[in-house]
């Protein structure tokens, strides 16, 4: 009897095995007849301009773009340069009023994005712009922890950053930025008005004076000189 029960089981799983190579192989038929063209060479892909793939020949044939590429793109955008613009105009132009930025000046941008406030003062003329942020985006944003920066005391003349919303440790963000700016050099933030409680982030800062706080039409702007 267990024979007998050993057997049916046997050919029953031999059937089960035979199926599943058979739908396997359907399976492997029809998607090739789905991803490539029907020209004697079989090379070319059909591309779907879908922004998401709806099969995995669908996925398969698409092409992957490098981040380079990508970022090129994405700085072409009116968006971006609509940003970039705005930071120029609105930050950068008032801080060389003041002359704490100038063309020869050593800036850091922390939690930069994708570039815009690196962008937008190398386009003023200003050459020597590290951006950093959690994520690197080259060729404008390395990757670096913004609370525990990797470069020497005093090292920029200008610190800026409009990402403090997004800092996990607002005092030690805001620390780091006073230590990597020389004594004499400044700091600058920009917060969205909404999320910004004034006296909160003046009492972030332990040794830099505050120099200008501007309240504009959707975001605040504080100036602070380092070690004054």
């Amino acid at each position: 009897m267990d024979r007998n029960v050993r057997r049916l089981l046997n050919r029953v799983s031999v059937v089960f095995a035979t199926i599943a190579t058979i739908c396997l192989l359907n399976l492997f038929h029809h998607s090739s007849r789905t991803c490539f063209s029907s020209s004697l060479t079989h090379t070319h892909l059909t591309l779907s301009r879908a922004p998401f793939p709806k099969s995995s020949c669908d996925a398969f044939s698409r092409r992957v773009s490098s981040i380079e590429a990508r970022s090129a793109k994405f700085r072409s955008s009116r968006s971006y340069l609509r940003r970039v613009h705005s930071l120029s105009v609105s930050v950068f132009d008032p801080i060389r009023s003041l002359h704490l930025l100038s063309n020869s000046s050593n800036v850091l941008c922390v939690l930069a994005g994708i570039g815009h406030a690196v962008d937008a003062l190398q386009e003023s003329g200003v050459t020597d712009v590290t951006g950093v942020d959690v994520i690197d985006y080259p060729p404008l944003v390395q990757r670096a922890d913004p609370h525990n920066l990797p470069f020497f005391d005093g090292v920029f003349d200008l610190g800026f950053s409009d990402g403090l919303v997004g800092a996990l440790y607002p005092i030690r963000f805001v620390g780091e930025l006073e230590r990597t700016v020389r004594r004499g050099g400044a700091v600058v933030l920009v917060v969205a008005r909404e999320v910004a409680n004034v006296e909160e982030v003046v009492g972030l800062f332990k040794r830099s004076k505050l120099l200008e706080y501007c309240h504009q039409e959707w975001r605040l702007r504080w100036w602070w000189q380092h070690g004054a």
